[in-house]
């Protein structure tokens, strides 16, 4: 390659460069979009049906563990910052084919995980005006539009959304919190385990879906202005943030036993509802659309910043790797995205597909992912001893909660056999 053929080559990648515009505050507010989802609003009941009052322990258990958990993400995306995410820390781990599948396990997850989130909350607002499912699908697509325009415009006004979104979220679960406080009593505390110990074993592994989002900002931290600060920083003041709401929440879901009797499912709504009558119903509603929506965010970020990063690599077509001159953000990967939210709103709305096969089909991938980082830490971040044994510990915790997954293990089972047809056959770098 001549000089100026290098120069031009330089030039070229410098236009197309993702702009670093996320701050501390915007880092760990992404953190906690991620993480902070539908989960708070369904699981704190579910587990305490499963466990009774017992489920306090799962809780106690995961809250202590998100935080090493929340670490190995940090630290690999403050020592290798990229917009390839779990993928590119995989890739430097175990080779190119490694990391490529693993980034399309995730690439393929977001696409039916985003339509899920907002259908999730979408649906608790319709619940609440006693709305059909065509208002259902209508907000979903609203609140996925939001998200997309969102990231398009960028990360900066993406965190400073997240952080407005998230003040909110918060003030109201410690609204419900504090609220729930009269409502408490002793008697909802006995018995305290009617179901014995493996019951509190079946509501961790529920839980854990609850922790599970660290892996997603992961592939923002090319636009970190200082990665070392708002990886490791920022991810530790959202575990600590995430681990303590989740606890309170369910402390306060068993307290008033606002779970069983057909309500498990909207513990956080009976909680609200208590506290502020009818009206707290339409808060519920109204908040549960704002945590699905900051999920859809950072979700949608994540995937379209991995699109832009395997097209740079030749592992994915060369229009996922566009980027918006003005903006500079990866409006490929966010094309992408648009034409999989709409064909997956598109198969809910035929009835073709219930929301609860939608919700079990991510699973394995998402959990694979996130399986992959956790391997790639322990031989990437050797050079510290306590990055190791984290990196340990969240892959066992993974892998004890993989055979959970069921049936949904054939999504990437079919994603590995099309990815290595079409590498085998031509490539997917002529794509």
């Amino acid at each position: 390659m001549s000089h100026v053929q290098a120069h031009r080559q330089a030039h070229k990648m410098q236009k197309t460069r993702l702009n670093r515009t996320i701050g501390l505050p915007q880092a760990v507010a992404l953190y906690i979009g991620a993480v902070l989802g539908s989960g708070v609003l369904i699981v704190p009941g579910l587990a305490a049906e499963i466990a009774g009052p017992a489920s306090l322990l799962a809780w106690g258990l995961m809250s202590i563990l998100v935080l090493p958990m929340a670490l190995v993400m940090g630290l690999l995306s403050a020592k290798y910052p990229d917009a390839g995410g779990v993928s590119s820390f995989v890739k430097r781990a175990f080779g190119e084919k490694s990391g490529t599948l693993v980034g399309w396990f995730f690439l393929m997850s977001v696409p039916i995980g985003g339509p899920v989130a907002a259908l999730t909350g979408a649906g608790y607002m319709t619940s609440v005006f006693g709305w059909g499912d065509n208002v259902r699908v209508l907000l979903a697509a609203i609140m996925l539009l939001l998200a997309l325009m969102i990231n398009f415009v960028g990360m900066k006004l993406a965190g400073i959304v997240q952080i407005a979104v998230v003040g909110a979220i918060i003030a109201v679960l410690i609204l419900a919190i504090i609220g729930a406080v009269p409502h408490v009593e002793a008697v909802h505390f006995t018995p305290f385990m009617p179901h014995g110990w493996t019951s509190v074993g079946q509501a961790a592994a529920i839980l854990f879906w609850c922790f599970i989002g660290w892996e997603a900002v992961s592939h923002l931290s090319e636009e970190f202005v200082d990665p070392q600060r708002e990886a490791i920083k920022g991810v530790s003041v959202a575990a600590v943030i995430v681990g303590v709401l989740y606890f309170l929440t369910a402390l306060a879901a068993v307290g008033t036993h606002s779970y069983g009797n057909s309500g498990s499912d909207a513990s956080l709504v009976i909680v609200i509802e208590k506290l502020l009558g009818p009206s707290g119903a339409i808060l519920a509603g109204v908040t549960a659309m704002f945590i699905c929506t900051a999920t859809v965010i950072a979700y949608a970020g994540a995937a379209s910043r991995l699109a832009y990063a395997l097209a740079r690599q030749g592992d994915a077509p060369k229009w996922f790797g566009a980027v918006s001159h003005k903006y500079g953000t990866p409006v490929g990967g966010l094309l992408f995205l648009t034409i999989c939210f709409i064909s997956v709103l598109v198969l809910y709305k035929t009835g073709l597909v219930s929301l609860t096969t939608l919700i079990q089909l991510p699973n394995a991938t998402f959990i694979l992912t996130y399986l992959g980082g956790c391997a790639a830490a322990i031989r990437l971040l050797k050079d510290g001893k306590w990055g190791v044994r984290i990196s340990w510990l969240s892959f066992i915790l993974t892998a004890i909660i993989f055979p959970f997954v069921g049936w949904a293990v054939l999504y990437p089972l079919v994603i590995t056999a099309v990815y290595f047809a079409l590498r085998g056959r031509s490539g997917v770098k002529e794509l």
